[in-house]
């Protein structure tokens, strides 16, 4: 097991920075994924650890060694791309063995890693096919295999489900998961898709603009969210927010509604901005709740329901379980438990409350 320390990293391509001063410790052994939107750098940092991108400025470290310069084959990482980037002319065994005979490993030493990667990724019946003849994912589970037999202590893995169906990524989830408490391995995981971050991770790093917004596991980043940006990101569908401000006696005061601050939050001036965020599956329907909207769409979703609410110009959602009695254009109450609710300040810092 490797540990990767990145120390102050800048990468910059002509003028523009991707990525200024970042500062990141990756634990030996741990399933770190990196997630945010398109653009934000975490596969270009991911690139960079590989050794595919120049450095433009700080360190970093494999292991105990500084690899911010050496060559891709001197770091000892596994690389899996979301395009399978597999040999079509070659067999699935000749594509398992490429990366063996290019490092000259012996041949009785290749045979033995092959046949661990195939049993593990159940690649046996697939072996003498060519990628042609695979489904998509097949050819991923080879593209994984080819970084495995390398035993690569670091594996790293750049949106490796994103071409593939919903079962197939279901599928394939559970089976990294797998591999990963079999190999003991460091891997660092690219996706913008949260499911595969909250599932797969042992941590996760929320990226925004090539800066890191918070480092935590799902739970702390799901539960504890550090600003409004993670907060908004993170949970289907979205995390509702209400924004208002500092009222007389101690109230919240906002269009949709009005309510007494916790007591930490009950003595900051009056006129302050503040947003009022809960959960959908934190919000509660039912008969004599303290607040008022509109049903806009009731949205089915097999074991629960997404209910879309219009409280004087806010839109909310509340998740429910089963079949709710409500129906489109009814008047409705609604209400949350004040434990469940989360706040941030004009700049939209988490404020402990």
């Amino acid at each position: 097991m490797t540990r990767v320390h990145i120390q102050d990293l800048s990468i910059r391509f002509g003028t523009h920075d991707v990525i200024k001063n970042l500062d990141l410790d990756v634990r030996s052994g741990e399933f770190l994924v990196l997630l945010g939107p398109s653009g934000c750098g975490k596969s270009t940092l991911l690139h960079t650890i590989a050794g595919l991108n120049p450095v433009s400025g700080g360190s970093i470290h494999i292991g105990e060694q500084d690899m911010t310069r050496a060559e891709p084959s001197q770091r000892g990482v596994g690389m899996v791309f979301q395009s399978y980037a597999l040999y079509p002319t070659m067999t699935v065994k000749e594509n398992l063995a490429f990366p063996l005979k290019m490092a000259k490993t012996p041949k009785a030493e290749r045979e033995k890693r092959l046949a661990a990667a195939a049993e593990m990724l159940q690649l046996g019946p697939l072996l003498e096919r060519r990628p042609g003849q695979l489904s998509g994912g097949q050819r991923q589970r080879v593209a994984i295999g080819r970084a495995v037999v390398r035993e690569a202590k670091v594996l790293l893995l750049d949106e490796p489900l994103s071409n593939l169906d919903a079962k197939l990524r279901t599928d394939l989830r559970r089976e990294l998961k797998t591999l990963h408490s079999r190999l003991g391995n460091t891997m660092i995981y690219v996706t913008h898709d949260q499911v595969e971050a909250m599932t797969l991770a042992t941590r996760i790093v929320v990226m925004h603009q090539g800066v890191i917004q918070q480092v935590g596991t799902p739970a702390e980043v799901y539960d504890r969210p550090k600003n409004l940006r993670v907060a908004g990101f993170v949970g289907s569908p979205a995390i509702n927010r209400i924004e208002g401000q500092v009222g007389e006696g101690g109230l919240f005061v906002s269009p949709a509604l009005s309510l007494p601050l916790p007591k930490a939050l009950a003595s900051r001036p009056q006129g302050e901005v503040l947003t009022l965020a809960v959960r959908p599956e934190n919000v509660r329907l039912g008969t004599d709740l303290p607040f008022a909207a509109e049903i806009q769409l009731v949205e089915p979703l097999g074991n629960q329901h997404v209910v879309w609410m219009n409280s004087d110009g806010s839109t909310l959602s509340a998740v429910l379980p089963g079949q709710p009695e409500v129906q489109d254009g009814a008047r409705v109450s609604f209400g949350f438990d004040a434990a469940k609710t989360l706040w941030f300040d004009a700049e939209g810092h988490r404020i402990e409350a």
